[in-house]
């Protein structure tokens, strides 16, 4: 069955254009995953996609993981409360490091509704233009949360290009 989506491209070029969330909770601790741990990306990668389907990796080997993360360009950062795994987002830089992707984000279901996601997005701008990005973007899609694209708006980020794209349901 096919099934039309919407795909929208945001970008924030300026930190100062970044409206940042306070951290909602105590103990929250993120970091920057180095050395590469494929594990821990494709962990969050099917956890998060499973219900946004998020399922172009699902076919990668344990090499392409690995070599997808330890190529120059691709950071990914952990938010954890305490000792728990609570969500995680991938920067691929381009261009040197002036254009940053937010390739993929997202917050495991039992956290989702704890205001993480706008609090995660923050340090994830932050951290890109921390850099010296000059252009942080992303895209979302009507697959993904309910709010993603609302957060997006909600930190500063601007619809730069809008598409209806056909997927396999």
């Amino acid at each position: 069955m096919n099934s039309q989506v919407k795909r929208n491209y945001l970008e924030i070029n300026s930190i100062n254009e970044l409206i940042e969330k306070e951290k909602p909770l105590h103990n929250l601790y993120l970091y920057k995953v180095d050395p590469p741990d494929f594990q821990l990306n494709k962990f969050f990668y099917k956890e998060i996609g499973k219900k946004h389907r998020w399922v172009d990796r699902l076919i990668w080997t344990d090499k392409t993981w690995d070599n997808y993360l330890n190529k120059n360009g691709v950071n990914t950062y952990v938010l954890k409360h305490e000792q728990d795994l609570v969500g995680y987002f991938e920067q691929n830089y381009y261009n040197g490091e002036s254009n940053c992707e937010i390739a993929y984000f997202g917050i495991l279901e039992e956290y989702i509704g704890k205001k993480l996601g706008g609090y995660l997005l923050s340090e994830a701008i932050k951290k890109s233009f921390e850099i010296g990005s000059k252009r942080v973007w992303v895209h979302t899609c009507s697959l993904d949360h309910k709010n993603a694209l609302k957060n997006y708006i909600s930190r500063g980020m601007k619809i730069f290009k809008s598409e209806l794209i056909n997927v396999s349901l």
